[in-house]
């Protein structure tokens, strides 16, 4: 059995590294050990940070996106359009678009996708409150941008059949080939959705 190489507070940092998504222990004793040289540099902002956000993150009551206030950013800016309202499964989902700046509308965070086999139903995602925010008389278009997973798909059905009674226009995300992509390395799935999707020239 390996011995401890360090003092409880260290061991007890790089395991909480290790929880991280990305990080194994091997990473996390890295990362652990670049913090610890840069101290003052690193270590204590980052701890500094990290408390601060413990105490003011919230999840916003009308998208289910985090951030610091309730209403969040996206929801208080004036300047995003009332009419599109985009659906995501996750907030990781919501900051991937933002990034990109192809979309300035307003959001919904379902918080997961429905799945059988991992017992997450109807009820334990944010759909009410989408039902809800799609009836306000304001919404034109549900752009539904949830992954293009089996379960991503039922749910994004589930949600089409949930809304229909609003007459929206209820539109996803393109499914394809990707930009700089090369036919003879995609899957026949790919392949498949980007024949049917295909568009005018």
């Amino acid at each position: 059995m390996a011995q401890a190489v360090a003092g409880p507070e260290i061991e007890r940092l790089i395991q909480l590294l290790a929880r991280l998504p990305g990080l194994g222990p091997r990473s996390a004793r890295r990362a652990a050990l670049h913090l610890i040289k840069k101290r003052e540099a690193l270590l204590a902002p980052l701890a500094d940070a990290m408390k601060v956000a413990s105490e003011r993150i919230v999840v916003c009551r009308e998208c289910g996106n985090v951030d610091t206030s309730d209403p969040c950013t996206i929801c208080r800016d004036a300047s995003r359009d009332p009419s599109i309202l985009v659906v995501v499964e996750d907030v990781s989902d919501l900051w991937a678009l933002e990034r990109s700046g192809a979309v300035t509308a307003r959001y919904h965070v379902l918080g997961g996708v429905l799945s059988a086999l991992d017992g997450v139903r109807p009820e334990h995602l944010n759909l009410a409150s989408l039902v809800d925010r799609a009836g306000n008389g304001e919404v034109r278009e549900i752009i539904l941008a949830l992954n293009a997973t089996v379960d991503g798909q039922t749910t994004a059905h589930y949600v089409t059949e949930s809304l229909a009674h609003h007459g929206l226009k209820v539109t996803r995300l393109a499914h394809g080939v990707p930009v700089g992509g090369e036919l003879d390395y995609l899957d026949e799935g790919t392949l498949s959705a980007a024949i049917r999707s295909r568009t005018a020239f």
